[in-house]
């Protein structure tokens, strides 16, 4: 498998409901097939880092959607969403079912619209339960990349957490000034 190219914009700007997600539309660009499968939706405790982001105590309800995402039918990237449960619960957010258009697009159907994201991205070695879901190599390294997108008045919306096989991924961030 070569090396997949990714930006973020299209997974920032919400969408017309028969679209379809942002991520089936950037696989197609590139010649593929983009696919994902919901393992799990609903409120768990907020971990630490996601708490920290959220501004709530540890343990504190949050709405999750846990994905794996694939390529071709193959594991591309593990993707954790976090949403306050001011605003996932009781939604679509909250369950496995695909959601037409994305989350991008529901939560701008529901008054919420990212104005300011913040990316952070590094590089580690996978835990066992990462490298047999992603089928990488004993030894081959992952990137991590963690989302905050924040409303207009600051307030964090949402969370991401993404964990993909490092060599077969290029990050792309195009930044226009002025």
């Amino acid at each position: 498998m070569g090396s997949w190219v990714s930006t973020s914009l299209p997974y920032l700007t919400p969408r017309a409901k028969e679209q379809g997600d942002a991520w089936g539309a950037e696989a197609a660009a590139q010649g593929g097939r983009g696919t994902q499968r919901i393992v799990h939706a609903g409120e768990v405790p907020a971990p630490g880092d996601v708490a920290a982001l959220f501004g709530i105590s540890e343990g504190e309800a949050v709405v999750v959607r846990r994905r794996l995402i694939l390529l071709d039918d193959q594991p591309n990237e593990l993707t954790d969403t976090y949403y306050p449960t001011s605003v996932g619960r009781g939604t679509a957010l909250a369950r496995s079912a695909k959601i037409p258009g994305g989350a991008v697009t529901l939560l701008a159907e529901l008054g919420y619209v990212g104005a300011l994201v913040r990316e952070d991205v590094t590089a580690g070695m996978p835990d066992e339960e990462e490298r047999q879901a992603l089928k990488t190599d004993p030894g081959e390294p992952v990137l991590r990349l963690t989302r905050l997108t924040l409303d207009r008045d600051d307030r964090p919306i949402q969370v991401d957490r993404m964990v993909m096989p490092a060599l077969r991924q290029r990050l792309r961030y195009e930044i226009r000034i002025g």
